[in-house]
């Protein structure tokens, strides 16, 4: 990622914790704010997403976007963007490492160019704040769901999809398949 805006934050919890909420993504509109619909579009062999279409409402921005996922264990997940109405690119990543003072620490880092012309500085202070609510709203939700709930949302999130990719197997036009 070329310009970026960074942040991070210490979570009282292990990485694979918070990576399975993280990749739990059917649970994004439950505490996010701005994700409304969320639908992993495809998943790898190891049951996370890969592709995963976002429906965001941000007030006056709306807009719909698929971003592309590359997983690296319980270390780092970044995404790409795939497609949207507003952005002409998004990158980004959520980095973990153990931290000095126990739990992980958990970097954001985050670049985004948008289709409408607009000044660095004003790119930049709007990267800081979806970085800054992201990282705050991770962070409440791993330290308040148990951690058994969030690996079950995330095998139920992975059946799901893995059940929506045999459909599209099945019937890959979608001409009378469920997904």
């Amino acid at each position: 990622m070329a310009e970026h805006t960074r942040s991070s934050t210490t979570i009282d919890a292990t990485p694979a914790r918070i990576m399975a909420v993280i990749a739990d993504f059917a649970a994004y509109p439950e505490w996010t704010g701005e994700v409304k619909e969320v639908e992993v579009l495809g998943t790898g062999a190891d049951g996370r997403a890969q592709q995963v279409r976002l429906l965001l409402d941000a007030g006056a921005i709306k807009d719909e976007h698929v971003l592309a996922y590359t997983w690296d264990g319980e270390r780092q997940v970044s995404w790409t963007l795939v497609k949207s109405q507003m952005l002409r690119s998004l990158d980004g990543s959520y980095s973990l490492a153990a931290a000095r003072s126990g739990g992980t620490e958990v970097t954001y880092q985050l670049a985004v160019d948008v289709k409408i012309p607009m000044l660095g500085m004003i790119k930049r202070k709007a990267e800081k704040v979806i970085i800054d609510r992201a990282l705050a709203g991770l962070k409440k939700r791993v330290e308040s769901v148990p951690a058994a709930s969030a690996a079950a949302a995330t095998s139920a999130t992975s059946a799901t999809s893995a059940a929506a990719d045999a459909a599209e197997a099945v019937d890959p036009a979608g001409t009378g398949a469920e997904s």
